[in-house]
Order: structure tokens, then C-alpha cells, then sequence
């Protein structure tokens, strides 16, 4: 016998019943975009690794640490697994000329890739939902992207879920902060850690990020970069806070919130819970005006957020939130192989009209009892039974017994014309 293959640690199969919740989760996404007029883009898994590298910036952890990278051995081409997809949107959107009539407004749904240490709700092989609006500068849809996602917890029934927001203003704004962040940290750094050491003069600001508790006075005490913010930039962020005050949406300003990305400017948020342990940020984003122009396409202004599918999962499972697993209106119950071309197409008649059957196969060996095909019937929730029995087929009947209202009722129903009475099996 060959030697038996598994699946790659932190890569994991997605199998019934489990997966009718990620469907379930992808259709009340689905609803929900096409209500706030946004539309699906479907990008590649595999992106130029200098794509990531320039967009995610090289000093970020994503970069450094977690991407899977390889050389094609066609043509020694540097190609990354795409471990977000900001960027592998935004690639396609200067590439397809997207802003060339106005503003967009995106979503995407798919699997991204990270060598990190697997855990709850985070594994090497993750899903993310992101939604993206590019080519609007002002903080009206900041405002409408935050109620997006709010409006989706709200679908979901998740509600142990709180905003944190802030800004990081404009590149110069960042640029005076950052030297003074600097000095700052080089006056304490018999209190960095290896990590902040290394990023000191490199990515600063991502030290104010630290989970480290040894450094968490220090990083209280560092110069905050929304006291260098302009007047242009607060009014960005002012506006945007009324917005959300003016929806009825909580939220705190934390103002060591960076993000991990490079590309990020003015407003950047999280949705934060308490109920997955360490790891609470389920959906996070913010603006990024920057990265059309960083990656080769026309300057244009953009925001957008990314959720961790897994990670909303565990909450929605958490809470009990009713996810309906599929079942079928009829289970086809055939005694005799000798029946299935006339029974096949019957079920193709009835399928045809709307109604979910499930047929009864043989086993290679005959069709099995009455007595274990009607388990079987019971076992896959279906609320009907059709039974293609010899004295139903002899008249040119079937059989439909009720298998859910206790009454164990049941009528006769004419071959010839499945599609009449499709719709009594959908009621």
C-alpha cells in the first residue's frame, strides 16, 4: 500500500457539514457587497514577489518572515504566494486602467499564504474577505467602509466586537514623528527588545505595535504621532470620527495603532474581540493613497478593509448563531437497479424545476434494502421519500412519503409529469 499523504501543516481541508457555514458566510457577503455597490474582483493567487516587496514595504514582518517565495524554473522569474491582497488588487486596478472613469468600489473573497506558527483562528494557508474603494480621498468612505463591516457583524449576529481607530497622517507628518520616535527610543534602549533593536532606524513606528508587556511603559511614553498631524489631516480624521458618531457607531482612538503594512496613511482601524484569546483583531484597514502611485499606476486615493474568514467563523460558531446546513426536499428510494434509466430521468425533470433530490446508488453489488435505503432517506434530512417501487412504476406512479411531520403521510404522484409537482416537494 502507498504511503499515506496528509495535508501541509497549517493548511487545512474545508469539509461538510463545516463547509456550509463558509458558504453560508459567503452569501450573506455576497448580499451585502451588492447592497453597498461594491463588486467582485478576482485576482491570482501567485503575484510578482516585488510586488509585495515594494507594496507591503521590506522591513515588515509579512516580507521578512512569513511569504512563501520561489523561483520559476521556466524563467527564473521571483514569485510569491500572495499573503493579502491589497496589493494584488491594486495591481490589477493600475494594470486594467479601472480609474480611467471614476472611482471604484471592490470586494474579493479567497485564500492568502503565511509561514507563521499555526493557532486558533490563524493557520499558513488563511481566507480573508476584503472590500476596497479606490479612487475617493475624502473620510465620507472611510466612514461607509467601517459601516460596511459593521453592518455585516450585525448579519452575522457577531456583537462582542469594538472599533479602534487612528490616523497616521501624510508622509512628512510621519517622517517628523518618526525622528522623534528615534530619539526617543535610543535613549531607552536598554529597554528594546532584539525586534525593536533591529527595526530601529528601519520601521520604527511598528515597535509602538509591540506585544512585548517588558516594553508596554516605554511604548506609553513614546512621542504620539497624532500630535504631529497637520491641519488637513485632522480634519480628515475630525470628519471622519463625526460620521461614525453620527451613525451610532462606537469606537476608541488608540493611538498606537500602525497597522502592518507600509502603505497605510491617515485613517487605519481595527474590529478587536476578547473572545479568541491573544490574537482579537478579526478585521482591520485604513487608506493607502500611496500604493497605486508605489506600484507603477496613476496617483489615485483608495481605503479598504480585510477579515480573517476563520477567525469570524470560530465567532459566529462561539455564539450559536444558526448557520441551515443543506439538506435535500426528496431522498430517491429505488428497490431495483433494473429501474434507474426511468428513475434518473424523473430526478433530472424534478432538479430541473427547482426541487434538491438525492438518489439512492447501488453499491455494485444491488440497491440494498427497503429498510437501510430508508435510513439512509432519514439520514440526509431530507423531508421526502420517493419511492420508485415495481407496483408504482407498473402505473406510472411514485410514491411520495412525508419523512419530518410525524404523520408518515403519503401520495401518489403521475411519472409522466415530474415538473406539475416539483413545487409540492419545496413546501
Amino acid at each position: 500500500m502507498a504511503e499515506k499523504l496528509s495535508a501541509v501543516k497549517g493548511m487545512n481541508d474545508i469539509l461538510p457539514p463545516d463547509s456550509a457555514r463558509w458558504e453560508w458566510l459567503e452569501d450573506k457577503v455576497r448580499a451585502l457587497m451588492a447592497r453597498y455597490a461594491y463588486r467582485n474582483v478576482r485576482t491570482p493567487i501567485v503575484e510578482p514577489t516585488a510586488l509585495f516587496v515594494r507594496g507591503l514595504g521590506e522591513v515588515t514582518d509579512i516580507v521578512e518572515k512569513e511569504m512563501y517565495s520561489f523561483e520559476d524554473r521556466l524563467n527564473g522569474e521571483q514569485l510569491t504566494l500572495r499573503p493579502e491582497n491589497t496589493a494584488g488588487l491594486v495591481r490589477a486596478v493600475a494594470e486594467h486602467s479601472m480609474l480611467y472613469d471614476g472611482g471604484k468600489r471592490l470586494y474579493y473573497m479567497g485564500p492568502m499564504f503565511r509561514h507563521e506558527r499555526p493557532q486558533r483562528g490563524r493557520y499558513r494557508q488563511f481566507h480573508q474577505i476584503g472590500a476596497e474603494a479606490l479612487g475617493f480621498a475624502g473620510p465620507d468612505v472611510d466612514a461607509e467602509i467601517i459601516l460596511l463591516a459593521d453592518a455585516l457583524w450585525k448579519e452575522l449576529g457577531i456583537s462582542d466586537v469594538r472599533l479602534e481607530i487612528n490616523s497616521l497622517g501624510q508622509p512628512e507628518e510621519r517622517r517628523q514623528h518618526r525622528t522623534e520616535l528615534i530619539s526617543y527610543l535610543e535613549k531607552h534602549s536598554d529597554t528594546l527588545d532584539e525586534d525593536a533593536r533591529r527595526r530601529l532606524h528601519s520601521n520604527p513606528l511598528r515597535i509602538l505595535d509591540t506585544k512585548n508587556p517588558a516594553m508596554q511603559a516605554l511604548v506609553e511614553g513614546a512621542p504620539k504621532l497624532i500630535d504631529f498631524l497637520g491641519e488637513a489631516s485632522l480634519a480628515h480624521f475630525n470628519g471622519l470620527k463625526a460620521m461614525l458618531e453620527a451613525n451610532g457607531i462606537a469606537y476608541k482612538v488608540n493611538p498606537r495603532l500602525v497597522r502592518g503594512m507600509d502603505y497605510y496613511n491617515l485613517s487605519v482601524f481595527e474590529f478587536i474581540t476578547d473572545s479568541l484569546g491573544a490574537q482579537g483583531t478579526i478585521c482591520a484597514g485604513g487608506r493607502y493613497d500611496y500604493l497605486i502611485e508605489q506600484i507603477g499606476g496613476k496617483p489615485a486615493p483608495a481605503v479598504g478593509w480585510a477579515l480573517g474568514v476563520e477567525r469570524v467563523l470560530e465567532l459566529v460558531k462561539e455564539r450559536g448563531t444558526p448557520v441551515p446546513v443543506p439538506t435535500p426536499d426528496a431522498y430517491a428510494v429505488v428497490p431495483d437497479a433494473a429501474a434507474m434509466p426511468l428513475v434518473l430521468r424523473s430526478l433530472q425533470a424534478l432538479r430541473a424545476a427547482g426541487a434538491s433530490v438525492q438518489m439512492h446508488a447501488s453499491s455494485g453489488e444491488g440497491m440494498g434494502s427497503m429498510k437501510s435505503q430508508f435510513k439512509k432517506a432519514d439520514a440526509s434530512g431530507a423531508r421526502y421519500a420517493l419511492i420508485f417501487g415495481a407496483d408504482e412504476l407498473a402505473q406510472g406512479q411514485v410514491t411520495v412519503k412525508s419523512l419530518r411531520d410525524g404523520s408518515g403521510g403519503q401520495v401518489q404522484r403521475p411519472l409522466a409529469d415530474p415538473g406539475a409537482w416539483a413545487a409540492s416537494l419545496l413546501t
